[in-house]
């Protein structure tokens, strides 16, 4: 147990960033004794990138939709939560969206053709990776660069979807492959309020503790090796004696909070290093279904000679029976162009869409629902991702290192799995554990540094008692009063 200190933050920063990897870390605090600790969230809500909202009737999840990694040689820990907590669930079974690739004049690509431009495109994918990784030389066989419609939408899914086939990721390695979609009423959310009940108190689904205050905007770090204070935009200030900062790596990148001194440059390198991925899911409400659906239907692909634009569609029927809605997804440039448009005019695109791939008499949406993550100064990204060509375990070391007694956490500090939500939960784990141990060998260096000043004066006046006694020493015109035995262990105890 830890409980030698006088205030501690665990710290959701500028968020809403009291995410997953917060409430973990906080919850790992509590457990093992860390009584004063305080939570900051920027917003009126926890859950960061993990957020729901009603969209026609149903539980929209705009940010993190999937447990991804499931069925492996290890379980998910993400996955175990929501097998207890009884989250609703549905299999996504992404694997013939490649045979549902419509083109501009509403024909469906012959599975034929879509197979062989894939398996062209998984190679070109592979050989480029190679290609990477000898420091981009060319080797005899280049990869091909992707031109036409078909290719353009094939390279999309392999690229801005995270496909095994181009190579290992961690999670679907060490967790299995399958993914499952959360479909619950209560939104992927209840396993962040779940957890929290177990240190925080709660009422009735809401989290009644003053240790969580939100609305409190941190701008201001000021750090130094005994201790941090923090300055909120309305004025307030805190002080602590550790700090865990679970910003996302956009808000890290962005100029929102003010270090004093900066970070170290080793720090600051790592951080820019890092790429944002801006993942945007466009929810479409209709007023009756007119699309293909099905169990081989869920996923359809639209080839447009633009990538990315308005490509990757996804029917909620299997979630959402009889809802009507389709969600459609855009990735990076597209959603940063997206975001800084209008909703009419990003549903007047995506009907244009539709009307490419199901004729002109299909009906308009009836309500649009459009995130802004890469706009939203509290997130400045969906997820992070480790660039290919780089050191990245001297990279993910250099990204979680603590900087004074300020503590990263996040996905992005995630060695294995940044960009997923068991990354997330994770890498809030391994932050608190190695914040306590620190905390502890503290604690032991103060007992230690105490134990020596008190001794210091005894060993002091035990010296001179014996140079008193020797008939050639010059005597000392100062006294010193020399504690009992019975005193001195008393003391020593209490400083053990």
């Amino acid at each position: 147990m830890v409980e030698d200190f006088e205030q501690l933050f665990c710290f959701g920063a500028v968020g809403p960033q009291v995410g997953l990897q917060c409430i973990c870390a906080a919850k790992v605090l509590a457990e093992n004794g860390v009584k004063d600790l305080l939570i900051l969230e920027a917003s009126d809500r926890i859950g960061g990138r993990i957020r729901k909202e009603n969209f026609g009737g149903l539980p929209a999840e705009l940010g993190a939709g999937w447990v991804a990694g499931v069925g492996g040689r290890e379980s998910n820990p993400v996955w175990e939560l929501a097998c207890k907590l009884g989250l609703r669930t549905c299999f996504s079974d992404y694997s013939n969206a490649r045979y549902n690739i419509y083109d501009r004049s509403g024909k469906i690509i012959p599975s034929g053709i879509a197979a062989e431009s894939y398996k062209r495109a998984v190679d070109s994918a592979i050989q480029s990776l190679r290609n990477q990784e000898l420091g981009g030389h060319e080797t005899p066989s280049t990869p091909s660069i992707p031109k036409t419609p078909i290719e353009l939408a094939i390279d999309f899914i392999l690229h801005d979807f995270e496909m095994a086939e181009v190579e290992p990721i961690s999670t679907f390695v060490d967790f299995g492959e399958r993914e499952f979609l959360v479909a619950d009423e209560r939104g992927f959310e209840y396993l962040l309020y779940k957890l929290a009940e177990d240190f925080l108190h709660t009422s009735q689904g809401k989290i009644l503790d003053s240790r969580l205050q939100l609305n409190k905007v941190v701008r201001e770090l000021h750090h130094s090796r005994s201790g941090v204070t923090v300055v909120t935009e309305d004025g307030c200030i805190y002080e602590a004696d550790y700090l865990i900062l679970s910003v996302s790596i956009g808000v890290l990148q962005s100029d929102l909070i003010a270090f004093n001194p900066p970070l170290p440059r080793w720090k600051s390198e790592a951080i820019e290093k890092l790429d944002l991925i801006v993942y945007t899911k466009i929810f479409l409400k209709f007023p009756y279904k007119f699309w293909p659906s099905g169990p081989e239907k869920e996923f359809f692909i639209y080839a447009h000679d633009r990538r990315g634009y308005y490509t990757f569609w996804q029917d909620m029927e299997n979630a959402y029976p009889n809802s009507n809605v389709l969600v459609v997804t855009l990735t990076n440039e597209e959603s940063k162009r997206v975001e800084a448009q209008s909703d009419k005019e990003t549903l007047k695109e995506a009907m244009e869409v539709l009307r490419d791939m199901f004729g002109p008499d299909i009906p308009d949406a009836t309500d649009i629902l459009v995130p802004r993550w890469w706009n939203n100064r509290f997130q400045r990204c969906s997820y992070s991702n480790y660039p290919i060509v780089s050191n990245n375990n001297q990279l993910n070391h250099s990204i979680k290192a603590p900087v004074d007694r300020i503590y990263f956490t996040g996905e992005h500090t995630s060695e294995k799995f940044n960009g997923y939500v068991h990354g997330a939960y994770l890498a809030g784990i391994d932050t608190s554990k190695a914040l306590l141990e620190d905390m502890r060998k503290e604690i032991m260096e103060r007992k230690s540094e105490s134990q020596t000043l008190f001794l210091e004066p005894f060993i002091a006046c035990t010296e001179k008692l014996t140079n008193l006694s020797q008939p050639d020493t010059v005597s000392s015109p100062h006294k010193c009063d020399i504690p009992t035995q019975k005193y001195l262990s008393r003391k020593v105890e209490a400083i053990l």
